[in-house]
């Protein structure tokens, strides 16, 4: 879905040798200067992320004088995205979930970076199976991973105390998050545990994480061929928790329509025990909503005793808009390289970028996973270690566990058209007591295969 639905916002000053500056077209001193707009920070950054962003965009622009960057205030949702598909009004380098890319390719609604991505001196060094989520059906590149994620589960340490739990020991089974989430919301006043329930296709990613962490899957097979499976005895499992949580042990407080933001807020404010969402979504925490870091604790998704039971990962990838001249795709592709790439791959680069971050109040070593493969993850770590401020001690739960486990990739066929199908059921379990699950899922499974065989 979203990793951030954003991934930690990268960005660093890249020193574009002979080979990487040919990667995205060289300048001269008479070329003629190009303006593109890029995907900055989600409305509402705080104005220390504003100032940091901006910091990034100096850099770039002194080390490539012809090229005017503006910023763009930006935020992945399905409605707003597919609006802004449609009017032409997205900025030239904007991003978008691992789940829509291949097919925003195929439907050639993204520029081919191809030519640009083989000359990228680390081209060869990604994770086959993440540059795969960035590659279209002709084969070509079609957008550059930003960040990848799994999902996990996230925890107000101050309510954990509060309702005399230690904060130290987050709950390692579905049987504990209930159980702990019916004390919090008892001894605090405050739900013990959250879950997106909004129509913009939340609702439907984090039941399908549910279910994946049960041993369920919402589909089988691949493009149109698929056959949807929303109403397997997981994701049946998965709604009556959510029913006896919401129902019977009153653990889910009464809003019932939160989104990725909207969530995020209420836990930043402390008024959350627990919820679901992407291991990055800290940096949003920090810069949209001034998150105390001493509140803030993170740990895996419990695992039924399964064998196929799995976290459901995720990312966010970069991409161009289609039928841009050569020298504003070869200004773009600079900017995805320097902003998005080379901190992840360059030592110098990944210790300029933790310098800036930091020199602006932003956070840096915030949990996500490898985009090439794990010991460049851990080399690049080494680089940040003296800048890294997050509460790492907080996140131990969750960065001992998360390569125990099995990383399962979100629906593959008509994935928001599934999600969006599972919404209502969602929405009517938290809402209506008398909610006949079953009945529910067989429509909203139909809803899902029809839009499954038509490739929507």
């Amino acid at each position: 879905m979203k990793s951030t639905r954003v991934a930690m916002a990268v960005a660093g000053v890249v020193l574009l040798g002979v080979g990487a500056s040919n990667a995205a077209g060289s300048t001269t001193r008479s070329a003629k200067t190009v303006t593109i707009s890029v995907a900055s920070l989600i409305p509402g950054s705080t104005p220390e992320a504003v100032k940091q962003f901006n910091a990034q965009v100096k850099q770039f622009e002194s080390k490539h004088p012809t090229i005017k960057v503006k910023p763009v205030e930006y935020q992945w949702t399905a409605p707003t995205f597919a609006a802004k598909l449609a009017a032409g009004t997205l900025p030239t380098v904007f991003e978008v979930p691992f789940t829509d890319a291949r097919t925003l390719g195929d439907h050639g609604q993204l520029a081919n970076l191809t030519p640009y991505f083989k000359q990228l001196p680390y081209h060869k060094k990604y994770n086959k199976a993440v540059i795969a989520e960035g590659t279209d059906a002709k084969g070509q590149v079609i957008a550059l991973p930003k960040g990848a994620y799994a999902q996990a589960l996230h925890y107000n340490r101050a309510l954990f105390k509060q309702a005399g739990l230690n904060p130290n020991k987050p709950p390692t089974t579905w049987a504990q998050i209930r159980k702990d989430a019916r004390i919090i919301s008892k001894k605090t006043g405050k739900p013990g545990y959250v879950e997106m329930a909004k129509d913009d296709n939340t609702a439907g990613w984090i039941l399908t994480t549910l279910v994946y962490s049960l041993g369920g899957r919402m589909e089988k097979g691949h493009g149109t061929g698929a056959k949807a499976t929303l109403n397997n005895k997981y994701t049946v499992q998965a709604l009556n928790m959510l029913k006896a949580m919401r129902w019977t042990d009153n653990s889910m407080g009464s809003n019932f329509d939160y989104g990725w933001s909207d969530i995020n807020q209420a836990f930043a404010a402390g008024q959350v025990g627990m919820y679901i969402s992407g291991s990055d979504v800290y940096t949003n925490l920090v810069q949209a909503y001034n998150v105390k870091s001493s509140t803030y604790g993170l740990s895996t998704i419990p695992l039924a005793n399964n064998k196929k039971a799995g976290v459901l990962g995720g990312g966010t990838l970069a991409a161009v808009r289609p039928k841009v001249s050569k020298a504003t795709l070869a200004a773009a592709m600079k900017w995805i390289d320097f902003f998005y790439e080379r901190p992840l791959i360059s030592k110098k680069q990944a210790i300029r970028n933790a310098k800036t971050l930091v020199a602006n109040h932003q956070p840096v070593g915030v949990p996500a996973l490898p985009l090439f493969n794990r010991k460049q993850y851990n080399r690049a770590n080494r680089w940040i270690k003296p800048y890294i401020n997050v509460p790492i001690g907080h996140m131990k739960p969750f960065l001992d566990g998360i390569f125990k486990q099995t990383l399962i990739p979100e629906p593959a066929a008509s994935t928001q058209s599934v999600y969006h199908a599972l919404n209502a059921v969602v929405e009517a379990v938290l809402t209506n007591k008398n909610t006949n699950v079953s009945q529910m899922l067989q429509q909203a499974n139909a809803e899902a295969q029809a839009a499954i065989k038509q490739g929507s």
